[in-house]
């Protein structure tokens, strides 16, 4: 080989070394990136589900809640009925 391609050759395996550094360096910070959005949509899923978890009971919880204010209103009713009456 002569001189020219030597010199060619070493400059492309440098610029080979450093894009491969770069580009290591690049992937550990992708892998980090990556494991914090895990742990988000982690937490996220379980805010979702004490969220589901929350609604479900006070589903379950409204419709006894409703009947006692309609009795509630009922029994105010009557007393104001009977207050009037005396």
């Amino acid at each position: 080989m002569n001189t020219a391609s030597e010199i060619l050759l070493i400059i492309v395996s440098a610029v080979l070394a450093i894009f491969l550094l770069i580009l290591i360096a690049a992937i550990v910070y992708v892998i980090k990136i990556l494991r914090q959005v895990r742990r988000i949509t982690d937490r996220a899923e379980n805010v979702a589900g004490s969220v589901e978890a929350a609604a479900a009971a006070l589903g379950r919880s409204a419709a006894p809640l409703a009947v006692l204010k309609i009795i509630g209103k009922i029994v105010k009713q009557a007393s104001k009925t009977r207050k009037g009456k005396d």
